[in-house]
């Protein structure tokens, strides 16, 4: 009995052991690593723009704030996208696993990774800035909450449309997504900002809510985004199609399913956002 204990026990260690130095584990430990510091960057630079502007009393102007964030998020799409996929927006890595782009296992990590990464740059720029309540860089409604809701379910739709569209579709220019959805964070901030802050990924509301102890409406930033990114990526896979007509691909209990691709790494499907 002994033996067979022991050896029970020395092949768990084993298991173990090889589990912790298998690629499979190093992998994801860069996947998390890159949506670290890619959300980090993201929140810093952008959320930093945001304080400096309430700071020095408009200087940077609103658009500016919106060009801070388009490029930061081009910048890193083309710096992680190819290790981790530089989803850096939990609302983007949810709608990739729900439509098969993605594994669902590795949602939490990634979720994780964000996460921090947002805690980590707010607690960075709150400390670097000595900042006060007045100059919270999160995101509040300005007008009602239903008003917020809508732009930024409008606003996500069309950021995880046009993500759908480089990033998963072989037919696209792939070279150019970091461009594309750049540009369309920008529009989105450009368009949404007056009414909702413009937040369009949870991760880049919630670091700075905790960080500063603000959660006013905080909820509207975690479920617009959502709806809107699960939203436009759902309309995207429908539109997707040319091979077949419309009638064909709905009719069947499977249409869902039609469309999707093996999860597989999120390097080698090219999920940037």
């Amino acid at each position: 009995m002994a033996n067979i204990e022991e050896g029970g026990f020395g092949r768990n260690n084993e298991e173990s052991a090889s589990f912790w130095t298998s690629t499979e584990f190093v992998q994801i430990t860069q996947k998390m690593i890159a949506e670290l510091i890619g959300t980090y960057f993201l929140v810093f630079v952008g959320c930093g723009t945001v304080a400096l502007n309430k700071i020095n009393e408009g200087s940077i102007t609103f658009p500016g704030v919106c060009v801070a964030f388009g490029l930061t998020v081009m910048i890193m799409v083309y710096s992680v996208g190819h290790i981790s996929g530089a989803h850096l927006n939990p609302a983007v890595t949810i709608t990739f696993a729900l439509f098969r782009h993605f594994p669902f296992k590795q949602v939490p990590l990634y979720i994780v990774s964000q996460l921090i990464g947002s805690i980590l740059a707010s607690g960075t720029l709150y400390l670097l800035l000595d900042l006060k309540a007045e100059a919270f860089f999160g995101t509040s409604p300005a007008g009602s909450n239903l008003q917020s809701l809508i732009m930024e379910f409008i606003a996500s739709f069309l950021l995880m449309f046009v993500i759908s569209g480089v990033a998963t579709d072989n037919r696209s220019i792939g070279e150019l997504a970091g461009i594309a959805i750049g540009m369309t964070i920008l529009v989105g901030i450009l368009v949404a900002g007056t009414i909702s802050g413009g937040s369009l990924n949870p991760a880049r509301s919630l670091g700075p809510a905790i960080v500063m102890n603000q959660y006013k409406s905080i909820w509207v930033y975690m479920i617009g985004p959502l709806l809107g990114t699960m939203a436009g990526g759902f309309t995207y896979n429908l539109i997707r199609f040319t091979e077949k007509p419309l009638r064909e691909i709905t009719k069947s209990s499977t249409f869902l399913k039609s469309y999707s691709r093996k999860p597989s790494d999120a390097a080698s499907t090219r999920n940037f956002s």
